[in-house]
C-alpha cells in the first residue's frame, strides 16, 4: 500500500514539475491533471491484467508485476493452487469411495428426490437388469418393473426390505433379489440390494432337513409304540413275543444309526480341517473295508440267495494323510452302498490305483441298477434317495453319501459318479498327490505309522 501511494505522490510530482517548467503555475496544473490520469490508466491496465488472468482461472499464468496487484496476484494464485490441490485431494477420495462400493458385493443405487437414477454400481446393475451408463437420471420404478418392488416403493414404509426375483430367475434356478430403501437428505434414498438366493436355499435346506428327520424318526417309533402297546395289552406266545422283540430291535438300531449319522455330519462341518501330520496305509483301510463289505454282505443276503461276488483289489504300498476315521467312513460308506443296491449274485468290485499325475483313485464298482442321469447332481444332498422305498428296505438312512462329500472336500479330494440304468454304478474318490506318500520303510519304528496302523474303531455305515 505504501508502495501505491508513494508512486501516486511521484506520479503527481513529476507533472506538476514538468508543466511548471512548461507553463509556469497554469502549467503546473495541467501536469498535475495528466499524471494522475496516466498514473490511473496504468492502474486500470493492470487491474484488468489480473481480471483476464482470474478469467482464465489459469492458476500458473498469474502476471508478474509489483506493488499492491502483485502481491493480489500472488495471493491468489496461492488461493487457486489451494484450491486446485483441494479439488484433486476430494475427486481422488471421490473416486476411491466410488471404487470401494464397486467392489461391493452388494448392490448400490443413488436416488434422487424424484427417484432418479443419479449413480449405481455394477452389482446393482446386474441384479436390478439395468445399465450403469444408459439409465442414468431415469425413473427406478420405470427400469425395475417387478410387482413386489412396485408396491414396496409405492407404499413409502422402508423399514423393511422387500424380497422380488432376480434378473436370471428361471424355474430350475430361482434367483431372490433382496432391496431396501434408506432415505437420506432432501428427498434422496439410497437403495441397497443383495442376492439372497443362498441363504434361501440354505433356509429351504434346514427346513427340509428337519422335515426329513421327523419322518425318518417318526416311522419307526410308530412301530415301536405299536408293538410296545400289543406286548402290554395282548397275551403272546413266546414265539410271537420273539418275533416282536426282533422287529423292534430292528427298528431302535435304524435310528441309533439315524443318530450315528447325524451326529457324524455335526462332527464333519464343525470340526477343524484334518493335518498333513497323521498318516495311515492305504492297505489297512482296505482291510477294514473288505471285512466291513463281507460282513454286511452276508447279513443282507436272504437265506438261499446266490451271494454277491465280491473282489477287492490289492492295495499299494503307500500312504495317505487326514483323518483315519474320517477316510475310512467315506471309503466303506461307498462299499456298503454298493452292496446294499446290488441285487444277489451281483458282482462288486472295489480297487485302488494310481493315476499318472501322482493322485490316486479309490473307486467302487457295482452291477447294480444303476442311477437316472437327473438324480446323479442330487446325490450326495441329505436324505435324497432314488428309491425311497428300497432305501428303507436295506437299511440306509440318506445320509451316506452326504458324510462321503464332507470327507472328500475335507481332505481336498473330489467325488465322481458314474452311472448308466440298468449297468451298473460306478463311484471315485480322487485323492490329492500332496497327501500320498510311499510307504514309510521303518513303519515299526515311525510314531506316525504306528498311530495310523491301529485299525479305525469308528465307521459309518449306510
Amino acid at each position: 500500500m505504501f508502495w501505491r501511494f508513494s508512486s501516486f505522490v511521484l506520479f503527481q510530482l513529476a507533472g506538476g514539475l514538468a508543466g511548471w517548467w512548461l507553463g509556469h503555475d497554469q502549467g503546473a496544473l495541467i501536469g498535475v491533471a495528466v499524471s494522475g490520469l496516466v498514473w490511473f490508466a496504468m492502474d486500470l491496465w493492470r487491474g484488468l491484467r489480473i481480471l483476464q488472468w482470474l478469467r482464465r482461472g489459469d492458476a500458473t499464468g498469474a502476471p508478474a508485476m509489483n506493488g499492491l496487484w502483485g502481491e493480489i496476484a500472488d495471493r491468489t494464485r496461492r488461493a487457486l493452487r489451494a484450491r486446485e490441490q483441494q479439488t484433486q485431494e476430494s475427486q481422488l477420495r471421490l473416486q476411491e469411495f466410488l471404487a470401494a462400493i464397486q467392489a461391493s458385493p452388494n448392490g448400490v443405487v443413488l436416488l434422487d428426490a424424484q427417484g432418479r437414477i443419479e449413480w449405481c454400481n455394477q452389482t446393482a446393475a446386474d441384479q436390478l437388469g439395468i445399465d450403469a451408463q444408459r439409465d442414468m437420471l431415469q425413473l427406478i420404478g420405470n427400469l425395475v418393473r417387478d410387482p413386489v418392488f412396485a408396491a414396496y416403493y409405492a407404499g413409502n414404509d422402508f423399514t423393511h426390505d422387500a424380497v422380488m426375483q432376480g434378473r436370471d430367475s428361471t424355474a430350475a434356478r430361482p434367483v431372490k433379489i433382496s432391496v431396501h430403501l434408506h432415505p437420506y437428505g432432501e428427498g434422496r434414498k439410497l437403495l441397497l440390494s443383495r442376492d439372497i438366493t443362498a441363504l434361501e436355499q440354505a433356509e429351504t435346506m434346514r427346513r427340509d432337513f428337519v422335515a426329513n428327520v421327523s419322518h425318518e424318526i417318526r416311522t419307526p417309533l410308530t412301530v415301536l409304540t405299536g408293538f410296545v402297546e400289543t406286548l402290554q395289552t395282548l397275551p403272546l406266545d413266546p414265539q410271537d413275543r420273539a418275533r416282536y422283540l426282533g422287529l423292534m430291535a430292528q427298528q431302535s438300531s435304524r435310528m441309533q444309526t439315524l443318530v450315528n449319522d447325524l451326529l457324524t455330519l455335526s462332527r464333519l462341518e464343525g470340526s477343524p480341517l484334518p493335518g498333513m501330520s497323521e498318516w495311515t496305509p492305504v492297505h489297512v483301510l482296505m482291510t477294514q473295508c473288505e471285512q466291513e463289505g463281507r460282513a454286511l454282505s452276508g447279513v443282507l443276503m436272504p437265506a438261499g440267495a446266490k451271494p454277491h461276488r465280491l473282489h477287492f483289489g490289492a492295495a499299494p504300498d503307500s500312504d495317505i494323510t487326514g483323518s483315519q476315521t474320517e477316510l475310512l467312513s467315506a471309503m466303506s460308506n461307498l462299499v456298503s452302498n454298493a452292496i446294499r443296491y446290488t441285487p444277489p449274485g451281483g458282482s462288486i468290485e472295489v480297487k485302488w490305483q494310481s493315476l499318472p499325475d501322482g493322485r490316486a483313485e479309490f473307486s467302487v464298482k457295482d452291477s447294480g441298477p444303476g442311477i437316472a442321469p437327473e438324480h446323479l447332481s442330487r446325490l450326495t444332498e441329505r436324505f435324497y434317495r432314488v428309491d425311497r422305498s428300497r432305501s428303507r428296505e436295506t437299511g440306509g438312512t440318506g445320509l451316506g453319501l452326504a458324510i462321503v462329500k464332507h470327507v472328500v472336500q475335507r481332505h481336498g479330494a473330489e467325488l465322481r459318479i458314474e452311472s448308466t440304468p440298468g449297468a451298473g454304478s460306478t463311484f471315485c474318490i480322487q485323492f490329492p498327490a500332496s497327501r500320498l506318500r510311499p510307504a514309510a520303510a521303518l513303519r515299526g519304528l515311525s510314531s506316525s505309522g504306528a498311530a495310523a496302523s491301529r485299525p479305525a474303531t469308528e465307521s459309518l455305515q449306510k
